[in-house]
């Protein structure tokens, strides 16, 4: 029988950005081959209960546990990669123009602390195409999400004009919109999170969509600061926080590269502490995404209940496997029965009340 760890030790031999590669072309291909494989899977991982259904943005998410944006720039897995459980999809980072990304290697594996490090750079085939291929598949059976960035080549003083592009083309054909500008490898992008700009930003969203806009910000924020900016930007229209991005904290890991974000399992103690503190701010006032080293139930619970609508994974997906929806799903469940909860919105913020 073919498990995922025996899967994985095969991946693992290739780099990490050819075994994405060939999870990628075995994603968009797999229904060629066998037919009925996305519904056998569905069957197998995706986890449906009334008590985790949810309706924000004016859909309806089946259970809580997302993919975070990075993991399907294109938007060419959607499908396989709901078969496989999870609940909503961020594809992208998407940019108005095509572009590489940067030099390789670029995407590093620490498989002892189950964490990667990336300095992809928005690679990604443009908003055309990309476009196109979510065009197809729009309305889903579960919600989608546009995650949106500047060009590299873009400078700071024209980042808005990418922006407002990206929210023109994605906003009749995603549920909601993600706002990047915390990846640590665009030059000068993570300097777009300042009041000025994040006003804005907001303020041109609102007059071109009436879809949900959210926030993604960075981990490496001072509190006040992090507290400061999703502030401004709920004030000028945003509709909710994702928290959080990857890190430049390099000494969370003991032999780091000395570039790119980090993600992972060594990420979760310092997301988990920034989101602490904005659920502290705005629960109540907004929705929450929380991401950042969510590897088990346990975790995922624990966001829930400090005021987190939905969760978002991606590190733990590629170490733990496809089966790590099912068991967070399931997982979040078991707790609600313990803790007496009849309905996820019961364990939501419960830490808060």
């Amino acid at each position: 029988m073919l498990t995922y760890d025996l899967i994985k030790k095969i991946f693992f031999q290739l780099s990490p950005e050819n075994a994405h590669n060939l999870a990628e072309f075995a994603f968009k291909n797999g229904t060629r081959f066998c037919p009925f494989l996305e519904s056998e899977l569905a069957k197998r991982y995706f986890v449906t209960d009334p008590r985790l259904e949810q309706k924000l943005f004016g859909s309806t998410f089946l259970n809580p546990v997302g993919l975070a944006a990075g993991f399907d720039k294109n938007a060419t897995m959607i499908k396989m990669l709901t078969a496989l459980g999870f609940g909503h999809i961020e594809f992208g980072t998407i940019t108005p123009k095509p572009q590489d990304g940067n030099p390789k290697p670029r995407l590093f594996r620490h498989i002892e602390q189950q964490s990667l490090q990336n300095a992809m750079g928005f690679n990604n085939d443009g908003m055309d195409k990309i476009k196109k291929a979510v065009e197809k598949l729009y309305p889903f059976a579960t919600p989608l999400a546009a995650n949106i960035g500047k060009n590299k080549i873009t400078s700071a003083k024209d980042a808005l004009g990418d922006y407002e592009k990206l929210i023109e083309t994605f906003k009749d054909i995603s549920d909601y919109i993600v706002i990047n500008i915390s990846s640590p490898n665009t030059p000068g992008l993570r300097d777009l999170q300042n009041e000025e700009f994040i006003k804005e930003l907001f303020t041109m969203a609102k007059n071109k969509t009436d879809k949900a806009v959210l926030l993604k910000i960075a981990p490496d924020l001072e509190v006040k600061d992090a507290i400061n900016i999703c502030s401004v930007a709920l004030e000028n229209g945003a509709a909710g926080i994702v928290a959080t991005n990857t890190t430049i904290d390099y000494s969370l890991l003991p032999n780091p590269q000395s570039f790119g974000g980090i993600s992972g399992k060594v990420l979760e103690a310092k997301s988990s502490a920034l989101f602490e503190e904005l659920a502290k701010e705005f629960y109540g006032k907004t929705t929450l995404i929380s991401a950042g080293g969510i590897d088990s139930a346990e975790i995922a619970y624990k966001r829930i209940k400090m005021g987190a609508n939905l969760v978002q994974i991606y590190s733990s997906f590629i170490f733990k496997g496809p089966k790590i929806n099912h068991d967070i799903s399931k997982g979040i469940l078991n707790f609600m029965d313990k803790d007496g909860f009849a309905h996820i919105s019961e364990a939501i913020g419960v830490d808060r009340k």
